[in-house]
Formats: structure tokens, sequence, C-alpha cells
């Protein structure tokens, strides 16, 4: 009997001898089996488990002490230095043996925990020597929140990761010579193709598909193989520094073509302007003599109304201005709006204001070329500007520094670019006291405002006129809109000056072209400082003008060369600008012009 009970205690030892030991033994023939790249898929499935956070409850033995067991739960497979053992597939065999012992050190740590309670002590210096190690936050105790706020991770790092993998396939590809280990090539070749299709266009994580992520795994297993074969590191780094050269020089090219394109986009009339222009002209010369006339002429020249002026080549960016300052007045039967064109365009825009008259003001249609106050080689001074832009040198552009040759009646005007908005009433302007000054204007000459501006970027200080009569820190304004004060003007004889510095900059380079770096010497000193408020630029450009100060703005402006008539204009600014255009009009419709 004695003998049966010695056996069956034998057999039960072995049994549980066995089932100990033999975990221990898969799991060392696992780690020294699998290839660096093989065990990078082991610890991402380690780093997989999630551990209760409240205390464990051991079945062998009972639980008395286990508060202290917190902290290695959450530490043994977050070890920041997990990635930093894989990250190179590159390494010799020797740091792999190494990285395989440490992470057997890890596991067996992790059995021990289960063993007892009686082992814990000499377990805790090891847990610490892991906590060292590593950056963690200690677990929420069972009954506690998370109130702890994570930051914001980036969206774009596998995006990123993937876009690496394939420069660093490309680089190998480049560097392999001909005829070296075909079979490598091809995959690395098919390896590209699916990545490059699964990715496509993806700039976010959360646009990447599932086959995309299915696809890195074999790319990382032919990069390992590659590094294997081209391990000529220098070489290797030579050849990326090339083709990020390479790169960056066709970046450069890419952004001066699209800089061309966009100048070039800006020059020209949009297909519908210009369908809407040859109606509307072709409308014009069907009418009577006698109905081309617009009502209310007898208030042209009274100086007791409010008299604004624009000058425009452009039918409905001269309609927005009309438009807009009518329909923000109090008092619009007070409005007398003088629109200043050319010859090819004053049939069209003449057309456009009698079929949609404003009965509540009064608007006037005149042609510069009809005028005898421009001299008879205005347009050869102009083109002796070194320009190649027409918008800079062209007549229309200029002739507003003949205001008080053009209405010689009057006393007081607001003058308007064809590319803004107007957003409020502007009755109060009138009221505004001149202080003997010429030209009421925002200024731009504070340094961080998206508006900046300085006297040097435009006007040649280098040259020694300019430097005497002139100075760079004076405080730059803008056109666009502003109050000018005529009779003021002619007591200065300003539109003399502005001839007398027109022709002088024909004969060496003084300023850039076009009429603001002119306007700033023309009336240097007589500008008098407006609210910002009556005037907020930037709606043409990348300028990053806040919402709320274009909301406020009596008058907006769309400064650049995104127009909002223009395909390239800015989608978020083209809304302040619709509202003012009648789309529903059938000329419009016709010509194919839409919101």
């Amino acid at each position: 009997m004695k003998q049966i009970r010695r056996w069956q205690r034998i057999l039960f030892l072995s049994l549980l001898s066995i089932s100990v030991f033999a975990p221990l033994i898969l799991v060392s023939n696992r780690l020294k089996s699998i290839t660096p790249v093989g065990r990078r898929e082991f610890i991402e499935d380690l780093s997989r488990i999630r551990f209760r956070t409240d205390d464990l409850r051991l079945n062998a033995i009972g639980q008395e002490d286990g508060e202290g067991l917190k902290g290695p739960r959450l530490i043994l497979f977050k070890d920041g230095e997990l990635n930093s053992l894989v990250k190179d597939n590159s390494s010799d065999e020797s740091d792999a043996g190494n990285n395989h012992k440490n992470r057997e050190e890890q596991v067996i740590v992790a059995q021990k925990v289960t063993v007892g309670s009686d082992e814990k002590d000499q377990l805790l210096p090891t847990v610490n020597q892991l906590a060292n190690k590593t950056d963690f936050n200690p677990p929420f105790s069972k009954g506690e929140k998370n109130t702890r706020v994570e930051p914001d991770r980036a969206t774009d790092v596998k995006t990123k990761e993937i876009r690496d993998k394939l420069i660093q396939a490309k680089a190998y590809l480049n560097f392999a010579p001909p005829g070296s280990n075909a079979q490598l090539v091809k995959e690395l070749r098919a390896r590209m193709k699916e990545l490059e299709r699964s990715v496509g266009d993806a700039t976010k994580d959360k646009d990447l598909s599932k086959g995309a992520l299915r696809r890195v795994k074999p790319m990382e297993n032919a990069l390992y193989k590659a590094s294997r074969v081209f391990n000529n590191c220098p070489a290797i780094a030579t050849k990326l520094r090339a083709m990020n050269y390479n790169s960056e020089e066709q970046v450069q090219a890419q952004k001066n073509q699209a800089a061309y394109l966009m100048q070039l986009a800006a020059r020209t009339t949009p297909k519908g302007l210009h369908c809407l222009s040859m109606r509307l002209t072709s409308e014009y010369f069907s009418l009577e003599p006698e109905k081309r006339q617009m009502p209310n002429q007898q208030n042209y020249y009274d100086p007791s109304f409010n008299h604004y002026v624009v000058f425009s080549d452009n039918v409905l960016a001269s309609s927005v201005v009309v438009n807009s300052t009518i329909s923000s007045s109090k008092e619009p039967k007070r409005i007398v709006f003088h629109v200043v064109t050319d010859s090819l365009n004053y049939p069209s825009i003449s057309m456009w204001f009698l079929l949609n008259i404003q009965s509540r003001a009064t608007i006037q249609i005149l042609n510069i070329d009809d005028m005898d106050v421009l001299p008879s080689d205005y347009d050869q001074l102009l083109m002796k500007q070194n320009s190649n832009d027409p918008r800079f040198i062209s007549t229309l552009n200029h002739a507003r520094f003949y205001l008080p040759d053009i209405f010689p009646g009057l006393n007081k005007m607001v003058l308007f670019d064809h590319d803004v908005v107007v957003q409020r009433d502007l009755s109060r302007l009138w009221s505004i006291d001149m202080k003997g000054k010429v030209i009421g204007a925002v200024e731009t000459c504070l340094p961080g405002e998206s508006s900046y501006r300085s006297m040097s970027t435009f006007i040649n200080f280098s040259d020694t006129w300019v430097a005497g009569k002139f100075s760079a820190r004076a405080c730059t304004w803008a056109f666009g809109m502003n109050l000018v004060d005529l009779e003021e003007w002619r007591r200065r004889k300003l539109t003399s000056t502005y001839i007398r510095y027109l022709n002088l900059g024909t004969k060496r380079p003084l300023w850039k072209a076009g009429s603001l770096p002119i306007g700033w010497l023309t009336f240097y000193r007589q500008t008098l400082a407006l609210d910002k408020r009556w005037h907020v630029m930037g709606l043409g450009r990348e300028s990053g003008v806040r919402e709320v100060d274009i909301e406020k703005a009596a008058v907006i402006h769309y400064d650049g060369i995104m127009k909002p008539w223009m395909d390239i204009g800015k989608e978020k600014y083209k809304r302040y600008w619709n509202i003012h255009v009648p789309y529903h009009h059938t000329y419009l419709q016709q010509c194919n012009l839409h919101a």
C-alpha cells in the first residue's frame, strides 16, 4: 500500500513539473527562432495585452498584500525601449541575441508574479529597475476617475512612416547595380506598387485603408532583405542626399510655375465676363440714342450730394461697388455714383446700369478717353514704367490722380477701387474734419499686421533724390477707400507734382510700377489717418484677416490677385461679394456665371 502511494506522489510531482517548465521551454525556443522582423510582431502582440487595474485575485493562494503589484502589471510590457530594440533591422546578430535575452528576463518576471506573495520581496527590485527605465503614470485605483487630459497625438504618423518606407525602397532600387539580385529588385518593385496603390493620396491615418496597413509588413520584410544585400551605408547616404536635392529642385520649379500661372490668371478676363460684356455691348448699340441716357442727370455735379467714384473696366465689379454702397446707405437718394471707364467697356457698363436702374440713387457713366484732362503722351509715359503687367500701367489705374480735373465743380469725394464691397453706411465720412489734409486713408505701417507695407519695399531709397526728399520710416497707407478733399488738392497743385514725379520715374528706377508707390510720394505728409474699421484689406490674398474684423468693417477690400470674380479667388471670402451679384439675371445665366 505504501509503495502505491509513493508511486502516486512521484507521478503527481512529475506532471506538476512538466506543467511548470514546459511553457518556459516553449517560450525560450520561440524567442531564439524568430527573426528581427518576427521579433517586432511578437513584441507588438505582447504590447496588446491589457491588465486589469483592480487587485489581482490569485486562485492558488490567499491574497493579502497585492497592492504593491499594481505598478509591475502596467510596466512590464509598456517599456519605452521596446521600439528601440527592433528599430534597426540591419543590426548584427550579437545585438539581436542580447535583445532576446532581455525579453526572456521580462517574460520570466511576468510569470513569477503569479507564483505567490512569498516571492514578492525578491521581485520588487527587478520591477523597480524596469520602472526607472520607463516614464509612466501609475494606474488608477478602482474608484478613481481618469481626469487627466491626454495630449493631442499626430494623426499622420503611420502615413509618414509608409512614405518613408517608399522612399527607402526607391533608394535601394536606385543604388542596386544592373543584374544584382534580380529577385530582390523585383520584390521591392512589386511591394512599392502595392503600397503606393493602397495609400493613394492619403495624408492622414484615418484615410488609410486596411489593405495599406496589411501591406506594410511585406514591405518591411523586403527592406530588411535589401539592407542585408546593400549594406554600403555611406553610398546609400549619398544617394539619399542626391534624391533629396532633386526633390527640392522639383518642388521649387513647381512653385515657380504655380506663381506664374496665378499671375497669368489674374491678368486674364474670365470667359463668362467676356461673354457678358459682348452681350451688353451688342444690346447697347441696338438702342436708340435717346434711350441711352441715364436719369437724374441734374445731380451729377451738385456739391450738396454725397459723391462716390470708381475707376473700372469690369462690369460685375463696378456693379457690386455701386449696389453695395446704395444698399448699405441710410439715405440712398443723396448718393451720386460716378463710374469712370474706357472706350472699350463704356457700352457694356452703360447698358448694365440702364437695365438695372437704381431709382434711389443717381449714377453717371464716364468715358475717360472722351475727356481732355489727360496729357496727349500719357499712354507713352505709363508704358515706360518697368512692368509687364498691364494692370499697373493702365490709364484707369492712374487716372485717379486727375480727380480735380475730371470733377471741377465738386469739393469732396470718396474714391473706391473696383474690388471692394461696402457693408456699412458711409455718410459719417462727410462730417470728418480733414485738418488741412488732402486724402484720408487707413494706415498700413504697423508691423505684424496683414496689411503692413513699408516705404522701402516699393520705393528705391538708394537714389539720392528719393533719400533726400522722403523718409523711409514714413507711415504708409492704402488705396481702396479714400476720402478726398478736392479743394485742398487743387490749392496744393498735387496733380502737377504727380506728373513731375512720373517723368522722373521714367528716367531711372525710383519705385515699383503701379499707382500706390507714386501715390505715397505725391501725397507725402498730406494724408489723414482713418479708423481701421472703415477699410479692411487682405481678402484677395493669403493674409489671415480675421472674420470678426471683416464683419465689423465698413468697406472690405479684395486687394491682391485672388479677385472674387475669378476662379482663383478665396472661397471663404467670396460670399461677401456674391450677395450683391444678381445671378438670376438672364445675361448672367446665359454666360454661365454662377456663385
